[in-house]
């Protein structure tokens, strides 16, 4: 956010390059887990489409029109998994066609040939392609190959001519109308032929898309450049439109200098492929629009995409990509849980993610994760551990922090969350403080540079001096480090809790100890250094405590509250301690609020929930992309400074900040999507309250979604305070509102001039067509009584040129007259006059204007009548504005008072209803656990009863049968045995 000016950056970002392996294809069996279906295709990238992953079942030498081919766009590509890390085969059939349990073959050397490509538009729903390569070799390579190529920056921000050269064209228009720009271009027609890649070359693409869709508000902007009727631009217009629509005012004309005629050359001979043309210094439509398209005029400029901040600040200096509840897949009470979902949040380039641990039960004693005393499924812990190890450090090398919201009330279980991190992480986990930095007050955090490739653990740590005897693992609410705001706190308050415990007592780890984080065992206390969560209590006992190491967290309605109360504190708290803002328990639905809000006084870990991708997710999505992808953005100067105080809802200048005028008009789309309807577009500014406008919109197009054209408003964002804080977002929407694309863009970092925005999708993953083409300015903000000062400082040549030519012209027009005005000096007033001389007597009357002149004190100046009225003047205005001032104020203070009445009483309705719903939630979780206990318990009497009726039948019987037996044998005398036949016969009597 606080980058480099555009251009000073030099770009060190590597350009797509394929492997010559992709290239020339490999043999694969692909394997599927749903159908169990295991054949053999060839893997390979188009050579002139070398972003597309092709999947075939036949080797051409050629691609025909109608050829079916399984085709995978390689920016939806999540990740790419080899070795043990892919996945394995389940189902007996496919393990042996893929060689498992083959004499001669263990299972590792058939594990090494697998691969796994995951993909997907968002990061709950991936899916899984399935391959395994002939070689374990050609399975590294492009295992390592493709998510280089599915990660490079510069391929998911390339130009709108790249992602035309990856488009599969679509037919938008009629049939007769296709025909006819396939026959224009010398292509064929016929459906049984196919188009060698040799003969539908680039050139043959672009005219092959300009005959088919044609561009009028390109041509107009090619006459309004001097074309005028011509169908050319010359070299000199072309070098003008360049340095002088096209070129940054903000930049300093020394340091930066506007292209030279050699460069502007260099760019005809590129995009202009009429050599007849490049002869006489010429440009056609064609290549002027190749030009509009091309990479050297993106929106943003490709260094600024790389790694531009220093990196060796502070971590409290930064921002920080931060993810809340990062298991859940779906909602906060219901839905499952993934570990899968941390490889993917960590895949975007998240660096802060968040682990809820309980208790694990007798059985297995193996501690879990979920979202407590929720409806939400549960997921091991150590798999997780496991999945963080695998997908750390692929996307940024950067440091992870891991907030550990312990509810583990078990120091065996504990001890073995803490052998799990040790031993799964390795030398990535930091357990001991680096030796430059000691745990002791008024200590700097060491740098993302200086934890490169680090794992850093947030948990509760045990204070030896608060120690509690016997070792128990209980709660407490008195001390520094208990978190009374927890995020789970935020579904039940304490004496909910206690009214779980007391009415439900069934052994659950999670109800037993309700959602308060428990005190930390001494193995886990020592994995915790330099990010200490402690309960925040104000400002001053932080400055006063002074440990950087501490941090505090904060649900987003205490955040709110407190920005609101104490802005200026705030932002001096980050300078120095970590923040993290998470959202509140009422967000039931894992909707997210606006980053925008937090991220304006300094707070650096702002977390949001990831698997829904709303606008305010969407805004951290754009914003996070810059800086290389890295998870981290160095804040504003002004914001890091301890000699600087910001309040960030000032509406001035601030005092070394340039504001930015920002101006945009958008002029048309392209391809925006295939169905016929209506499409507007929404142009949005988020920053500081003085600098967020929402929103601008262009008219609906009648119908039109192919081509549409605005071009009729600008809409102005005339002063953004704090450019190096705002974003500015283009979405494009059917007239229904359903959303299409768009694009954010850091407003510090934005081109003026005429340029192609490429539209991204929810998850900021590049659309294929769907374009925008606008023309925007991006200046330094004047005030307007200041423009012509302005205008003197930033072209001083410009300025004096054009004095000396309204000089020539009065001059002349005084000679026409016969007249020529000789000065009169005055020695005593100050007020200046403009003579004019012909040209030669200019000199002259320098050296006579300046042999004339007297000296003067201060004294002297001051009596002038023009000074003390001027005085007496800005006087009178001061009381004015004294007395405006004050009006404004009390207004204002009234307007807060009535502002805090009414939030007041929707704080206390939203409390009552919130406590309505936790009651009604507790009574119907008692309910659940008590028809269950009824309904066991009853099923246990009725088992009993039936056990002990037969028990006493089989009982009763037996007695009988011993009794007639006996009484059987008396009656016939001791040597004679008893009928059989007459002792059942007696048995059934009975």
């Amino acid at each position: 956010m606080a980058g480099a000016k555009p251009g000073v950056h030099a770009l060190q970002l590597k350009p797509v390059s394929v492997h010559d392996i992709l290239k020339r294809g490999s043999k694969f069996i692909k394997w599927d887990e749903v159908s169990n279906i295991a054949y053999i295709n060839m893997l390979y990238l188009y050579p002139f489409l070398s972003l597309f992953l092709s999947l075939s079942h036949s080797i051409t030498p050629y691609i025909s029109l109608f050829q079916e081919v399984e085709i995978l766009d390689i920016s939806q590509i999540r990740d790419t998994r080899t070795g043990k890390l892919a996945k394995l085969p389940k189902d007996p059939r496919v393990r042996e066609v893929l060689g498992f349990g083959k004499p001669g073959e263990g299972g590792v050397a058939v594990e090494g040939k697998l691969v796994t490509v995951v993909h997907g538009n968002d990061l709950v729903n991936v899916s899984f392609l399935n391959f395994q390569a002939m070689q374990e070799d050609t399975a590294k390579v492009w295992t390592e190959e493709l998510f280089k190529l599915a990660t490079n920056i510069l391929s998911q921000n390339a130009s709108r001519n790249t992602f035309l050269l990856k488009a599969i064209l679509k037919m938008f228009s009629d049939k007769k109308r296709v025909e006819t720009a396939l026959e224009q271009c010398g292509l064929v027609t016929n459906r049984v032929e196919g188009i060698k890649p040799d003969d539908f070359t680039w050139e043959m693409f672009q005219s092959f898309l300009h005959s088919l869709c044609l561009r009028p508000e390109i041509e107009r902007i090619f006459v309004e450049l001097g074309s005028r009727g011509k169908p050319f631009l010359s070299l000199d217009q072309l070098t003008d439109f360049i340095n002088r629509r096209q070129r940054d005012s903000r930049l300093n004309e020394v340091l930066y200098p506007p292209l030279k005629r050699e460069q502007i050359r260099q760019l005809m001979e590129k995009y202009e492929s009429n050599a007849s043309q490049l002869e006489r210094d010429q440009i056609s439509l064609m290549g002027f629009s190749k030009y509009l398209g091309g990479e050297e005029n993106t929106i943003v400029p490709p260094e600024r995409l790389d790694i531009i901040d220093d990196m060796n600040q502070p971590l409290s200096h930064y921002f920080i990509n931060s993810s809340h509840n990062t298991y859940l897949t779906v909602g906060q009470l219901t839905g499952l849980s993934s570990v899968e979902m941390y490889r993917q949040v960590l895949l975007t380039g998240c660096r802060c993610i968040e682990l809820d641990c309980w208790k694990g039960r007798p059985q297995d004693e193996e501690p879990y994760i979920t979202h407590g005393f929720t409806m939400t499924t549960e997921i091991p812990f150590k798999e997780v551990i496991e999945a963080i190890a695998e997908s750390a450090f692929k996307t940024s090398p950067y440091p992870v922090i891991l907030s550990f919201e312990n509810h583990v009330d078990s120091a065996k279980q504990q001890a073995k969350m803490a052998e799990y991190c040790r031993t799964i992480f390795g030398d990535a986990l930091l357990i001991d403080p680096l030796e430059k930095y000691p745990l002791i007050p008024v200590q700097p955090l060491p740098s993302p540079q200086e934890l490169l490739g680090k794992i850093l653990i947030k948990n509760k740590k045990k204070h030896h001096h608060r120690a509690s005897s016997g070792g128990n693992m209980r709660r407490r609410t008195g001390e520094i480090d208990a978190l009374d705001d927890s995020e789970g706190g935020q579904l039940l308050s304490n004496g909910e809790e206690k009214l779980a415990e007391s009415l439900v007592k069934d052994g659950d780890p999670r109800k037993s100890i309700g959602h308060s984080e428990v005190n930390a065992t001494e193995e886990m206390s020592t994995l915790v250094n330099y990010i200490e969560p402690v309960k925040f209590k104000s400002f001053e006992v932080a400055n006063k405590r002074n440990k950087y190491f501490e941090m505090s967290s904060f649900v987003e309605t205490k955040g709110m509250d407190t920005l609101k109360s104490a802005p200026i504190e705030f932002v001096e708290y980050n300078k120095k301690q970590l923040s993290r803002i998470y959202p509140k328990g009422t967000r039931v639905d894992s909707s997210n609020y606006m980053p925008q809000l937090f991220w304006n006084v300094g707070c650096q870990m702002v977390a949001l929930n990831f698997q829904t991708l709303d606008l305010p997710m969407q805004l951290n999505m754009g914003v996070f992309e810059y800086n290389g992808h890295s998870g981290y953005l160095l804040k504003p100067e002004f914001m890091r400074r301890t000699d600087k105080h910001f309040d960030p809802f000032t509406e001035n200048i601030v005092d070394g900040i340039v504001a930015n005028t920002v101006k945009i008009r958008v002029i048309s789309g392209q391809f925006l999507t295939d169905k016929k309807v209506g499409v507007y577009v929404e142009v949005d500014i988020f920053g500081l309250p003085a600098d967020t406008k929402r929103k601008y919109r262009t008219r609906t197009s009648n119908g039109n979604s192919l081509d549409p054209v605005w071009d009729d408003e600008t809409f102005v964002f005339n002063k953004v305070v704090l450019p190096t804080l705002a974003s500015l977002r283009i979405a494009v929407f059917e007239e229904n509102g359903k959303f299409l694309g768009h694009r954010i863009c850091p407003v510090s970092t934005i081109r003026p001039g005429y340029h192609y925005i490429s539209l991204k999708n929810e998850m900021n993953q590049p659309l294929l067509l769907p374009s925008l083409l606008v023309y925007t300015e991006a200046q330094d903000y004047i005030p307007n009584e200041h423009q012509e000062y302005a205008e003197a400082l930033t072209n001083p040549i410009k300025h004096v040129s054009l004095l000396d030519q309204r000089e020539r012209q009065l001059a002349a027009l005084m000679e026409d007259n016969g007249e020529v005005r000789r000065p009169h000096i005055h020695t005593h007033t100050h007020t200046h006059v403009m003579f004019f001389y012909p040209h030669g007597q200019k000199e002259d009357l320098i050296a006579t204007v300046l042999a004339n002149l007297q000296a003067q004190s201060t004294e002297e100046l001051k009596q002038q009548k023009s000074y003390l009225k001027l005085l007496k003047k800005q006087c009178k205005e001061l009381k004015e504005l004294r007395k405006k001032h004050l009006k404004k104020v009390r207004l204002t203070h009234t307007q807060l008072v009535r502002l805090s009445r009414q939030l007041t009483a929707l704080e206390m309705e939203l409390q009552k209803q919130t406590v309505q719903l936790r009651e009604w939630q507790m009574q119907e979780l008692l309910k659940l656990r008590q028809q269950q206990h009824t309904l066991e318990r009853e099923k246990k009497h009725t088992h009993l009863r039936e056990a002990f009726q037969k028990i006493k039948e089989t009982s009763q019987e037996y007695t009988v049968s011993c009794f007639i037996t006996t009484v059987l044998h008396h009656s016939t005398g001791h040597n004679q045995q008893p009928d059989q036949n007459y002792a059942k016969v007696m048995c059934r009597a009975a």
